[in-house]
């Protein structure tokens, strides 16, 4: 009986989210309430959702304060000297172009917002683009290989979720991941300079100036700015991440510090914080609301029991052949999965399934986790018709939907192979 209202659990929140019936934030909450209630459950529902919420606090925490720090950094023009550089270091070279492409698009996607990454990266290269006769499909491909594998970073919308629905701290998920990662950047960057390379024939004149690095300068500075604080920035972001990655202190009080220094240091006024607080306040509180909604989901699937009996139940059918890679298999579909799954359902739906019936196999519901955030909504997104980042990708660049799917996918799912190799060569997922 649990099982199957377990299953009738997942069912309902992957139809109702994918179809668009209600809101993600609607469904976590309400859905595992109804068949909880229909499981015979009823005051204990509370304990459930308390537990629930109670388990991913911390990581709800750090989300909000990694928004609003990075959002701040962004106001403050940190990153702006930045990319003008490297819109000077791109030149007329389509290979250097396409590189420097995706360094810029790495470095916005540092606030982990793939609308940000495209709003503020294609403008100010597509100029460029036209301007040499280069096909904007390559920018749109480049730009998003890069976000997507930005987004595997700890303050990720799919790792948070990953490590929200399995229960474990997001450096425990992110840090044996790094190297992969790291290797993952590297492929993109490879990639980068092949599709420049194809390019370049199709460059007939070249361009006595650079209309990007034109374009970008043209644009008014922002009284928010703070040029004379730029190393003092760039060294706070450094210092955090470097903290973050070397566990020495919980995501949550490194990022609320770190914030606090920001705004404080870059805008002591009181009136221009809470402006910029507001500014930023509603992208961390749709995350917020989603990462709370979602421990009441868990908490109840795995507080009554669904969990572990739906696990018992496909223990009882998946082969053991099957099993035993669980993780492995994970990481195979992960990234073609964000055609079929928006992140709310496949992570806090699909994952924790996965997680608690490979367990049953002696493996580690840890391993499934980074298998999934290798692929799924991470490489995946920018190609996904279940992301309005995608739309506004291809509406920014002028590219088809179809055309932008079929160069882009079979190189998304390369780099999430080559990163899963590398994890499973250092040992962060068994083969």
């Amino acid at each position: 009986m649990l099982a199957f209202l377990g299953l009738l659990t997942i069912v309902l929140l992957l139809v109702l989210v994918m179809t668009k019936r209600v809101s993600p934030v609607v469904a976590l909450i309400v859905v595992p309430i109804v068949t909880a209630l229909l499981g015979g459950f009823t005051s204990e529902i509370v304990k459930f959702i308390t537990d629930g919420i109670q388990s991913i606090a911390t990581t709800a925490v750090m989300f909000v304060f990694a928004i609003l720090f990075f959002g701040i950094l962004m106001d403050a023009g940190t990153f702006k000297p930045i990319i003008t550089w490297l819109l000077k270091v791109a030149g007329n070279d389509p290979a250097r172009i396409t590189v420097v492409t995706a360094v810029l698009a790495m470095i916005v996607h540092l606030d982990g917002s793939g609308a940000v990454t495209f709003l503020v990266t294609i403008p100010a290269l597509l100029p460029l683009y036209d301007a040499l006769g280069m096909r904007r499909t390559t920018l749109a491909t480049t730009v998003a290989l890069a976000a997507g594998t930005m987004n595997i970073l700890p303050w990720g919308g799919p790792t948070i979720r990953a490590a929200t629905a399995l229960e474990v701290p997001v450096t425990e998920l992110f840090n044996p991941l790094l190297v992969p990662v790291m290797c993952g950047l590297l492929t993109v960057l490879v990639i980068a300079y092949v599709l420049g390379v194809k390019e370049r024939p199709l460059v007939k004149v070249p361009a006595q100036t650079s209309p990007a690095t034109d374009s970008y300068a043209e644009q008014p500075g922002s009284n928010l700015e703070r040029p004379r604080l730029l190393w003092f920035n760039l060294l706070l972001v450094i210092g955090s991440i470097a903290v973050l990655i070397s566990a020495l202190a919980p995501p949550h009080v490194i990022f609320m510090v770190a914030f606090a220094v920001a705004i404080t240091v870059n805008y002591p006024d009181l009136t221009i914080q809470r402006e910029r607080i507001d500014a930023h306040a509603k992208a961390a509180l749709l995350m917020a609301s989603i990462l709370f909604a979602a421990g009441c989901f868990t908490g109840i699937l795995k507080g009554s029991g669904m969990i572990g009996a739906m696990a018992e139940a496909a223990v009882a059918y998946i082969p053991a052949s099957v099993g035993n890679h669980l993780a492995l298999i994970t990481g195979l579909v992960a990234m073609p999965a964000s055609l079929l799954f928006d992140p709310d359902s496949f992570y806090f739906g699909i994952l924790p399934l996965l997680g608690t019936t490979a367990t049953h196999f002696q493996g580690s519901a840890l391993e499934v986790g980074m298998a999934a955030i290798l692929g799924q909504m991470t490489t995946g997104f920018p190609v996904s018709p279940l992301t309005g980042a995608t739309f506004l990708l291809i509406g920014l660049t002028g590219v088809d939907l179809g055309d932008h799917q079929r160069k882009t996918i079979p190189l998304a799912f390369l780099v999430t192979l080559v990163m899963l190799l590398v994890a499973v060569l250092v040992g962060a997922i068994s083969f």
